[in-house]
């Protein structure tokens, strides 16, 4: 989707912010650029949609070099949210979603049944918000309002540039969580700039940690904090094993014990003593059983959850074996055994007791 193929910057005072820069991002992917102050997180975004132009090196967007695009037409599939918000303020909130799609000559029936399915998608009601102006909007508000108003065209490519910095924690927690909720519903491709750590590790599936214009590590949150490939990775994320450890990674050695495939099921060919996860000959998640019997509602674990997010979920809920899927794929089991086994374990490693 987007591919940056050895690319540098050198700014007029010498400045180079990137130095054989080369990245991937895949379509529907959100990803984070995350590193120190200069490091050329910021530089690299912008080259998306050429407001910055590499000194050389190549990026292309769909297989197609960018400088191969008209610049407006670029732009126009490309939103972009800012920390500084932007809205207009002579303008309603209606007016001001509407300001793309109005140049790019949709009709007005279009443009408000837009606004408000992505009013409604970010928790806004169209009738009380569509009409207010920016000035009568709280600060996590109009922050919504600008990241739907990027939206409003249906852009093939989002790029956030440290949207929630300038947000109180739980205007900016609320809004983390919603960007993850609504990238799963829309999945467009997402460039997002934070100085954040865990903002990054939060909203990213796949991080890109940066130093001085190079590329350090690229990788899944998860890999990122558990397989840092460099003293820097290991130093700049510090200590966040404990609640970023995932599900998958705490499963027992015992989990095929617990789990019988559907043949298996249709056959009677199981023990009707005890639960057990069914799945069929493609290793799709299909139910559990327990005592013989189908479970209705069964509560399934995302073999990316953090650990202390299962054990939420373990404590609140009296399921005893719980399936980890990946993509409705059964990749594992998970058991409140199977965690204290695994803190125990953690516990007398870090004690320098041997299991």
């Amino acid at each position: 989707m987007i591919e940056f193929s050895d690319v540098k910057k050198t700014y007029p005072d010498g400045t180079e912010a990137l130095k054989d820069f080369s990245l991937r991002i895949n379509e529907g992917e959100l990803v984070t650029l995350i590193g120190p102050s200069g490091c050329g997180k910021t530089t690299t975004m912008k080259m998306v949609n050429r407001l910055i132009e590499p000194t050389e090196g190549t990026i292309y967007i769909n297989g197609t070099n960018i400088n191969d695009y008209n610049i407006h037409e670029l732009r126009w599939n490309i939103g972009y949210v800012l920390q500084q918000i932007a809205l207009f303020p002579h303008m309603n909130i209606g007016e001001n979603i509407a300001v793309v799609p109005e140049m790019k000559k949709w009709k007005r029936r279009e443009i408000r049944k837009r606004s408000e399915e992505l009013l409604d998608m970010v928790g806004l009601d169209p009738s009380t918000y569509l009409h207010r102006r920016p000035s009568e909007l709280s600060g996590g508000e109009q922050q919504r309002v600008g990241v739907i108003r990027a939206l409003a065209a249906d852009p093939d490519i989002i790029l956030m540039d440290e949207p929630f910095s300038a947000l109180d924690p739980i205007s900016r927690e609320q809004l983390q969580h919603d960007i993850k909720k609504l990238h799963q519903e829309i999945r467009k491709t997402i460039v997002f700039v934070t100085h954040d750590i865990d903002e990054a590790l939060a909203l990213g599936d796949k991080v890109c940690l940066m130093k001085e214009g190079h590329i350090n590590q690229v990788d899944t949150p998860q890999q990122l904090v558990l397989n840092p490939e460099t003293t820097f990775v290991k130093e700049f994320i510090g200590e966040r094993k404990s609640p970023w450890q995932t599900a998958i990674d705490v499963i027992a050695g015992e989990t095929e014990s617990f789990v019988i495939t559907k043949s298996a099921y249709d056959a009677g060919n199981y023990s009707k003593q005890g639960t057990f996860i069914v799945k069929d000959k493609d290793d799709m998640f299909v139910s559990a059983l327990d005592n013989g019997k189908l479970v209705d509602n069964v509560i399934v674990l995302k073999n990316d959850m953090p650990l202390y997010k299962a054990v939420d979920e373990l404590q609140q809920n009296n399921q005893q074996i719980y399936p980890v899927l990946k993509e409705e794929k059964l990749v594992g089991t998970l058991t409140y055994k199977d965690v204290i086994s695994y803190l125990r374990r953690e516990t007398a490693a870090k004690d320098g007791v041997i299991q």
